[in-house]
C-alpha cells in the first residue's frame, strides 16, 4: 500500500491551489492483506427454523397471491366509469355532503330541542289536531334517463313496461312539519297554495310560518336522506305533476335532493302563483349550476337572516 501511495504522488502535478492531475494509467493497485472475512453465524442446526420458512412462504406467496387477487378484482369486477375522475370526485361530494347532512341535522335538533317540547303545547292549546302534519312530497330524481327506451326489441318479459306505475317524476317521501293550519285544511278546496291571510293559517301557525319554525321536524327527513340542508324546495305529487307543463325546465330542479332551505326560498319566498313558481325555478338552476359548499353556507347564513325578520312569510 505504501508503494502506491508514493506513485501517486509522483504523478501528481499541481496547476493551481485548488486543482491536481492524476495521469489514471500509472497507478497500480495491490492486494490487500491482513483483513480476514468474517461469515455471518449459520443457523442452529445447520438449516433454516420455522418461523424463517413461515415468514418466507408468507411474504413470498400468501402476499403475492393477495396482490394477483386484488388486482383481478379491480380489472374484473369494479365498473370502469368508478375510476373516471369526475365520478370519482361526484362520489367524494356526496359523501362530503352527506356528512355535513347529517352532522348539521343532529345539531340543529339539539339547539331547537326547547322548541320540540314548547311548540307541540302551544299548538294543541290553539287548535284542535295533531301536532304534526305529514305530507308527501317529491324528492330527487335518481333516473338520469328512460331505461326502457334502450330495450332490445326481441326481448319479451316485464321490463318492456315501465316498473313506475305513477310516475311523479322523482322518489315521493313524506315530508313532517308542525301543523300551522286547521285540521283538514284542504278536505273541501284540495291542493291549493297558501295566500296572504289565508284563513286556514291557526294564529300560531302563522307565527311558525313567519319564523320558518314549522320546517324544525324536517330535521328527521335529512337523517333519513329524504334531504339535504339546502337544496330546492320539495313539492306535492299534484303541482310537480301540473308545473312540469306550464313551466319550463321544471323537473330538472328535481335532479339533486330538496332541501330544507335553498337559494329560492331565501331571495324568492312562499310559491303563491306560478309566476312566483317561474322566478324559483330559475333560482333553482342556479344553485344547481353553481353547487358548493361554499355556496351552502352562504345559504345558510342568509336563512338565519330570514328567521329573523320573517322576510317572504304569508
Amino acid at each position: 500500500m505504501s508503494e502506491m501511495n508514493n506513485n501517486l504522488n509522483s504523478q501528481m502535478n499541481l496547476n493551481s491551489d485548488t486543482a491536481a492531475s492524476i495521469d489514471i494509467a500509472e497507478v497500480r493497485y495491490g492486494l490487500a492483506s491482513g483483513v480476514e472475512a468474517v461469515s455471518p453465524p449459520a443457523p442452529a442446526g445447520g438449516s433454516l427454523t420455522f418461523g424463517n420458512q413461515l415468514s418466507y412462504i408468507f411474504s413470498e406467496y400468501f402476499v403475492g397471491l393477495l396482490i394477483v387477487l386484488c388486482s383481478a378484482i379491480f380489472v374484473f369486477v369494479v365498473p370502469g366509469w368508478i375510476v373516471k375522475p369526475d365520478v370519482a370526485r361526484r362520489m367524494i361530494s356526496n359523501v362530503i355532503r352527506r356528512t355535513v347532512d347529517i352532522t348539521g341535522a343532529l345539531v340543529g335538533m339539539i339547539l331547537t330541542l326547547p322548541l320540540w317540547i314548547i311548540l307541540p303545547v302551544l299548538i294543541k292549546l290553539d287548535t284542535p289536531g295533531p301536532v304534526f302534519y305529514v305530507q308527501e312530497r317529491v324528492g330527487i330524481n335518481r333516473r338520469r334517463r328512460e331505461r326502457r327506451a334502450f330495450q332490445k326489441a326481441d326481448v319479451r318479459d316485464r321490463r318492456n313496461s315501465d316498473r313506475r306505475q305513477n310516475n311523479l317524476m322523482g322518489k315521493p317521501f313524506n315530508l313532517v312539519k308542525f301543523r300551522t293550519m286547521v285540521q283538514d285544511a284542504e278536505k273541501k278546496c284540495g291542493p291549493v297554495w297558501a295566500t296572504k291571510n289565508d284563513p286556514r293559517i291557526t294564529r300560531i301557525g302563522r307565527f311558525l310560518r313567519k319564523t320558518r319554525l314549522d320546517e324544525i321536524p324536517q330535521f328527521i327527513n335529512i337523517l333519513k336522506g329524504d334531504m339535504s340542508i339546502v337544496g330546492p324546495r320539495p313539492e306535492r305529487p299534484s303541482f310537480v305533476s301540473k308545473l312540469s307543463g306550464e313551466v319550463d325546465n321544471y323537473t330538472q330542479r328535481l335532479v339533486v335532493k330538496p332541501g330544507l332551505t335553498g337559494l329560492a326560498q331565501v331571495e324568492n319566498g312562499y310559491d303563491s302563483s306560478v309566476d312566483t313558481v317561474s322566478r324559483k325555478v330559475q333560482y333553482d338552476l342556479e344553485y344547481i349550476n353553481s353547487r358548493s359548499l361554499w355556496l351552502d353556507a352562504k345559504i345558510m347564513l342568509k336563512t338565519v337572516k330570514v328567521v329573523i325578520t320573517g322576510k317572504g312569510a304569508c
